[in-house]
């Protein structure tokens, strides 16, 4: 579905765009997904703020979209965050402004502890 919508539209578009697109692909095939969950964040048992996870797929996937120079080690950190958060256990991260999409994906999974 990520590459299918990158080579439509290819690099250099706002996440905004690749997230639209992505949701109609997502549709287009009949998967559920959440647009923009909202996540609660808790620091030492206190709810201390909250947020939005780009999609989360069929209720099992959160999926993170950029369009970023290259993903980083805070982007990494993000998405495993956010695992924590809701209690799933696997991210991908989708970074669109590549060349070949193959190349902007990342799999992060939440280690148990």
């Amino acid at each position: 579905m990520l590459i299918e919508v990158h080579s439509q539209l290819g690099p250099g578009h706002l996440e905004a765009t690749y997230e639209e697109a992505a949701c109609h692909e997502l549709d287009l095939r009949g998967v559920s997904y959440a647009r923009q969950a909202p996540v609660k964040i808790s620091y030492k048992g206190k709810m201390v703020g909250s947020g939005f996870i780009d999609l989360i797929v069929a209720g099992k996937v959160v999926l993170e979209l950029k369009s970023v120079e290259s993903l980083s080690p805070t982007h990494r950190a993000q998405a495993g965050a956010y695992l924590a958060s809701t209690g799933l256990m696997l991210a991908i991260l989708a970074n669109f402004n590549t060349a070949m999409m193959k190349d902007g994906i990342r799999r992060v999974v939440r280690s148990q502890q």
